[in-house]
C-alpha cells in the first residue's frame, strides 16, 4: 500500500505483457476451484469495459455459480404418474367416438365396470387430446379454449412465485402477477422465506399500486399453494376479483419472452 502509483501502474503494464504471451501458448486455462473463488470476487471490482479482457469470461463466471447451485440443491428426480396404457387409451376415444351422447364421466363408468381403475380427469383430458368435444356435441373441438381465453384475457390476472439464487447461493423466492393478455409481468416482492401473510401483504400492495386501474380486471386464476390463503383471495375480492383455483397440477404458466419482462 505504501507504494507510489508509478511503481503499480509499470507492475501491472508487466503483468498485461506477460498475460498477453501467455495467451498465445495456453489456450484454456483450466483453474481450480480455490483459483477461481478470487478471480470470481475481484473481477467484480474492476469496471465492466475490463471484464472481457480476463482469462475467464462473465459466460464462465455464471456457469460456475449454476454449477455450484446444482451441487448444492441437490434432490431425487419425481417419478411422476405412471403413462395410461396405449389399449386403455384407445378403449376411451373408441367409447367416446361410438357413444357421441356421453360425456367424460359416464365413459369413466363404463371403464371402471369393465374393471379399469382410471380417473375420470384422466378419461377428460384422453377425450380432449383425440379432438373431442364435450358431450353432447360430439365434434372435434377446434379452437374453443383458445377462443375463450383471447375473448376474456383482458381482465385475467395469474399470479405464482419462481426463486433466485445468489452468489452467496442463498435461495431467494419472488412473487409476480402477469397480465394475460399483455404478458405484462408485476414483481410484488423478493424474500428468503415466503408465508402467507407476506403473500397477503404484497397483494395489498399491488392492488394500491394499480389504483382505477384494478377496475380492468375481473378474474385471477391461482393454483393452490398454500401461500395463497383465503385471506389472500379477499384483499382480491374486495376490488371485484373473482379468485378461480385451477385444479391440481393444471395450471401453466408459458415462458414469457425477453421483451414483455
Amino acid at each position: 500500500m505504501s507504494r507510489s502509483s508509478a511503481d503499480k501502474n509499470a507492475e501491472i503494464l508487466i503483468l498485461r505483457h506477460e498475460l498477453a504471451v501467455l495467451r498465445r501458448q495456453v489456450t484454456a486455462p483450466k483453474p481450480s476451484w480455490p483459483d477461481r473463488a478470487p478471480l470470481a470476487v475481484l473481477t467484480r471490482l474492476i469496471p465492466q469495459t475490463l471484464r472481457e479482457r480476463r482469462i475467464i469470461s462473465p459466460r464462465t463466471l455464471l456457469a460456475w455459480h449454476r454449477r455450484l447451485v446444482k451441487q448444492k440443491w441437490t434432490q431425487p428426480p419425481s417419478t411422476g404418474r405412471p403413462p395410461l396404457p396405449e389399449e386403455i387409451r384407445n378403449l376411451i376415444i373408441r367409447l367416446g367416438t361410438e357413444n357421441p351422447r356421453w360425456g367424460f364421466r359416464r365413459v369413466h363408468g363404463e371403464l371402471h365396470r369393465l374393471g379399469h381403475k382410471v380417473s375420470p380427469a384422466t378419461v377428460g383430458r384422453a377425450l380432449r387430446a383425440a379432438g373431442l368435444g364435450p358431450a353432447p356435441r360430439r365434434q372435434p373441438a377446434r379452437g374453443e379454449w383458445a377462443a375463450f381465453l383471447k375473448a376474456q384475457a383482458s381482465g385475467l390476472l395469474a399470479p405464482d412465485l419462481f426463486h433466485v439464487d445468489t452468489i452467496g447461493l442463498q435461495r431467494l423466492y419472488a412473487l409476480f402477477i402477469m397480465e394475460v393478455r399483455t404478458r405484462t409481468v408485476h414483481i410484488l416482492g423478493v424474500t428468503a422465506h415466503p408465508t402467507a401473510a407476506w403473500a397477503t401483504q404484497q397483494a395489498r400492495q399491488f392492488l394500491w399500486q394499480l389504483g382505477e386501474q384494478a377496475a380492468e380486471f375481473t378474474h385471477i386464476i391461482r393454483d393452490r399453494d398454500a401461500k395463497f390463503t383465503a385471506t389472500f383471495d379477499a384483499v382480491l375480492a374486495s376490488e371485484d376479483i373473482t379468485v378461480a383455483k385451477a385444479p391440481p397440477r393444471q395450471l401453466t404458466i408459458r415462458k414469457i419472452p425477453a421483451h414483455n419482462q
